[in-house]
């Protein structure tokens, strides 16, 4: 069967190139390397030496590049009318695809260079001497009992007081950097915990049970509906890719009924927490974007057509590239000013001002929310409007990321469900890059801690149950 799934999406690609090749305005050839590059990167992280890294960087940019584009021009809807240089000639065409082509071919090489030096055993080492596994054995009712509490308090607070939500001003500034402590809890601390349960789980159980995924997707539906993001499925992937893997290695073959009851109840509560979400939206933003005020009534059908968008319009990468590659503003100087940017509310991005006809004008005056267009890594990057800086940049990028889910496996308990969500975090703000640049280090030194956090943790949990230390470097 999956050898079928492999063979039926091999053929689908090659069927919507074809048709997108057949539409496609500018050269043949030009297409067919952005197909090639961009359908290679997103294999290179299906590979068995792969980083977890690998696998979100191209999944995020092989849907937001290639299927975005291919999709589009093969049903004649390739446009990009926001765009306010291009002029849509097939030579503005080209030149955004050999852009995109350099920058998914950087990060390829960069996976590539990067497995000579370090790559996953065959087998993942037994955690049953970690202090925090140790703790939670001895006290598995209460640690569940314990996040999922915190798991609601977070979420019911985070709500009441809004301390930080999607495309909304804070509205409350908690002292002695409390703010800061939501902002890592929900976007990737309270996942964390998850992370560290369903391996437990699985070590003690050898299989998949209840308490191995329950407590996960509920921390992931309350999260996102508490954050007001759509995103359940981000942090649910890693968390899920990471623990099929680890089963894999452990030679754990769970039944289809177990597989199965995990699938739909994610898929029931994932549509459930987008469905609310965009309702809450509706309701909250009021004048959101592109819509009028009148179309916020709270129907089904505004509902709807908040939803659908998201599964090929809401990755952010080739339209980006289009409009920075066809502008004329390119070079250094604004490659600093991008980076002297910083957040304010009121005031539009560099990218929507100097790039496109951002569709939040009309909320830019608004002082509670705070809408942003995203340019993405590669677009971002080539605001200098050289492609051998585009090249080398992204090869950096790819080892810092691969650096940092390679750290948060030798110093945070050789967890791969923890290194997968790490490398998904980190995927998605390199897919997602552009806006106050120069603050991404408090999302990379945030990382950086929780893996501090954990490392201690375990290291005085351990000396607490007197269990050597055998946690390999």
């Amino acid at each position: 069967m999956i050898k079928a799934a492999i063979l039926l999406f091999i053929a689908t690609i090659i069927g919507l190139a074809f048709l997108a090749g057949s539409n496609y305005s500018g050269s043949l050839p030009v297409y067919l390397l952005f197909t090639l590059v961009g359908n290679a990167l997103l294999f290179n992280g299906l590979r068995r030496r792969a980083l977890f890294f690998d696998t979100f960087i191209g999944l995020f940019l092989w849907l937001g590049f290639w299927l975005k584009f291919s999709v589009r021009t093969a049903l004649g809807q390739v446009a990009f009318l926001d765009a306010l240089a291009f002029d849509r000639s097939p030579a503005a065409y080209d030149h955004a695809l050999i852009v995109s082509s350099c920058g998914l071919a950087a990060l390829l090489i960069a996976s590539l260079v990067r497995e000579r030096f370090f790559a996953y055993p065959e087998q993942t080492p037994s955690c049953n001497q970690s202090g925090l596994f140790l703790l939670y054995q001895n006290y598995r009712r209460t640690c569940i009992t314990l996040f999922l509490g915190l798991v609601i308090l977070v979420a019911v607070s985070n709500v009441w007081l809004g301390v930080y939500q999607r495309g909304v001003v804070a509205q409350t500034v908690l002292p002695y950097g409390l703010s800061g402590v939501y902002k890592w809890l929900l976007q990737f601390g309270l996942a964390s915990l998850s992370a560290l349960i369903i391996r437990f789980e699985i070590e003690l159980n050898r299989n998949i049970t209840l308490l191995s995924f329950v407590p996960a997707l509920m921390e992931a539906f309350f999260s996102n509906v508490s954050l007001l993001s759509r995103g359940m499925i981000l942090n649910a992937a890693g968390l899920g890719f990471g623990a099929i893997r680890q089963l894999s290695s452990m030679k754990i073959r769970p039944g289809l009924l177990r597989i199965g009851a995990v699938a739909i109840a994610f898929a029931v509560l994932f549509v459930v927490s987008v469905l609310t979400v965009n309702y809450l939206r509706a309701t909250s933003y009021g004048n959101s974007p592109g819509i009028a005020v009148s179309q916020y009534a709270k129907t089904a059908v505004v509902i709807q057509g908040m939803t659908v968008p998201l599964f090929i319009d809401r990755w952010v990468g080739i339209e980006a590239v289009v409009a920075v590659a066809s502008s004329k503003e390119l070079g250094w100087d604004l490659w600093r000013e991008a980076w002297n940017e910083r957040f304010q509310v009121g005031v539009l991005t560099i990218y929507d001002r100097r790039f496109i006809e951002s569709p939040y004008k009309a909320n830019a005056d608004k002082p509670v929310f705070h809408f942003i267009s995203l340019p993405g890594i590669i677009a971002f990057l080539y605001f200098p409007g050289s492609l051998a800086f585009l090249f080398a940049a992204l090869m950096l990028c790819g080892w810092l990321g691969a650096a940092l889910e390679i750290a948060t496996y030798r110093f945070a308990g050789q967890n791969w469900i923890l290194c997968s969500l790490i490398a998904q975090v980190i995927a998605y703000r390199f897919a997602h890059f552009g806006y106050v640049p120069a603050q991404s280090y408090l999302l990379f030194g945030t990382v950086i801690l929780n893996i501090v956090l954990l490392y201690a943790a375990d290291r005085i949990l351990r000396r607490y149950f007197s269990v050597p230390a055998v946690i390999a470097r």
